[in-house]
């Protein structure tokens, strides 16, 4: 807990101050954008995103203070609830979040001018299901906020990196809801029984949310990913071998899950077009514009879901080439 308010002293304030900075320069930071842009697309032809980056980064900070500040009504409003407060809470906590990440979707549709196409969104209901989706980019994080929860009324439970924990509204609500931040160094015992814990109980309207990669795909990291299975795991490299978009999956989460969930079906969530835009810095070298984001979802019922180790995990493994092959099919038609 110490640890928790530490780290808050130091993020709440600082994103504050960022914001209260910010908005006055914003008209000086407005002319250096452009003289970027501009030498950018005289030199290179390369479209303007300095702008379009400016401009995200300042909604972003207005985001963390109105969330940050709905977050502080919430709680002083509860705290005189008693017995009531706790769901009270957590489903005022679930409206804030649904809110915020909605908004930054729709600021980033806006800006960056990018369109979507979702297939097998009938799949989405009813609840509850556990959700397993690929993870290529700092956008695809509010995807299923926004075409889960915001569209069907399903409560996801998320399973994060602890790193995330340093954007304050993502670290007051994420903790503040049935979420688990991992490590991502490997499958700790400890971790691995906290994103168990996240599928008890859950109610015809909740689900729980894993990347199975444990992090963004990268070229370098899938290269890494692949030799190291074939080192220490030549089973798993075998059945590992033919994806090329996406990481082998890590098994530890993910079978936590399907183990403390044993009635519950499996959904996975294909996703492209956010592809090679891992980080902020990629958005402004690549300039992320313009572009048709494709979403596949398929549902497993869970009678088709082995019960052995074993065919658990190549059941797993299969699946993931099926979304690895939709990932690749539509980047080959893109590419025609």
């Amino acid at each position: 807990m110490a640890g928790t308010w530490g780290r808050r002293a130091v993020t709440i304030p600082a994103v504050t101050l960022a914001f209260l900075l910010a908005t006055p320069l914003l008209p000086l930071l407005t002319v250096g954008a452009s003289l970027i842009d501009l030498t950018r697309w005289l030199r290179r032809r390369l479209p303007w995103v300095s702008l379009r980056m400016l401009a995200f980064f300042w909604f972003y900070l207005a985001a963390q203070v109105v969330g940050l500040t709905a977050l502080a009504w919430v709680w002083l409003r509860t705290l005189a609830a008693g017995k009531d407060r706790a769901p009270r809470s957590i489903a005022a906590t679930f409206a804030v979040q649904e809110a915020w990440a909605s908004a930054l979707f729709r600021a980033v549709s806006l800006l960056f001018g990018l369109d979507f196409e979702l297939e097998g969104d009938e799949e989405l209901e009813p609840g509850p299901y556990l959700v397993f989706i690929r993870h290529a980019s700092v956008i695809d994080t509010l995807l299923p906020t926004v075409f889960v929860t915001a569209k069907h009324g399903i409560r996801l439970r998320f399973v994060l990196k602890r790193e995330l924990l340093i954007d304050p509204c993502l670290d007051v609500a994420g903790q503040r809801l049935p979420n688990y931040f991992v490590q991502r160094s490997g499958d700790d015992a400890s971790d691995v029984r906290g994103v168990a814990a996240l599928a008890s109980g859950l109610g015809p309207n909740e689900g729980v949310l894993i990347y199975p990669e444990g992090t963004r795909f990268g070229l370098e990291k899938h290269r890494r990913a692949l030799a190291k299975l074939e080192t220490e795991a030549p089973e798993l490299f075998a059945l590992a071998k033919s994806l090329t978009h996406v990481l082998p999956p890590r098994l530890g989460g993910a079978l936590a899950l399907l183990d403390a969930a044993p009635e519950v079906d499996a959904v996975f969530f294909a996703h492209t077009g956010l592809d090679g835009f891992a980080s902020v810095r990629d958005i402004f070298r690549h300039a992320l514009g313009r572009r048709r984001v494709s979403i596949k979802l398929w549902r497993v019922p869970r009678s088709q879901i082995p019960l052995a180790r074993a065919d658990r995990v190549r059941w797993l493994y299969g699946e993931w080439q099926k979304l690895n092959d939709w990932i690749a099919a539509r980047v080959r038609s893109a590419g025609a």
